[in-house]
């Protein structure tokens, strides 16, 4: 069995399912800054999505991810096979409705970043990450 530098066998990035990363910081998901906004109704409807797929999708939340003016923030992340084929993170600014929400699942069950192309309403909502010059290529 061959191992990363970072100890993980490469079977465990192989099967590594498309991950959806919600931001619930400082903005995204705060019902004060974004009123009429259905937070937890959008993480119940992903996580769901998530249970029923037979692990090709995960789900996480995570702390503020920095870009607030494009609040609510979901970063979808390739699966093992989708990086393979040159899939990389792909943050979705304002991903704050149920259009969205359907957009995000679709392309996830698609495959996602590398397996499948986005739809192009959801390509319209790509916003660049923190730090972008400074990402890794």
């Amino acid at each position: 069995m061959t191992v990363t530098r970072t100890g993980v066998p490469f079977r465990a990035y192989a099967a590594r399912p498309c991950t959806l990363v919600v931001c619930r910081g400082c903005c995204c998901g705060d019902p004060r800054k974004h009123p009429g906004v259905d937070h937890q109704g959008q993480l119940d409807r992903l996580e769901a999505a998530a249970a029923g797929s037979g692990g090709r999708l995960a789900v996480r939340t995570t702390d503020c991810l920095g870009p607030c003016e494009y609040a609510n923030v979901v970063v979808v992340q390739p699966s093992g096979a989708g990086r393979r084929k040159g899939g990389r993170a792909t943050w979705v600014g304002w991903a704050a409705d149920d259009h969205c929400t359907d957009d995000i699942l679709a392309w996830a069950a698609a495959g996602g970043p590398g397996e499948a192309e986005p739809p192009a309403t959801l390509a319209l909502q790509f916003v660049r990450p923190p730090n972008a010059s400074r990402a890794r290529r």
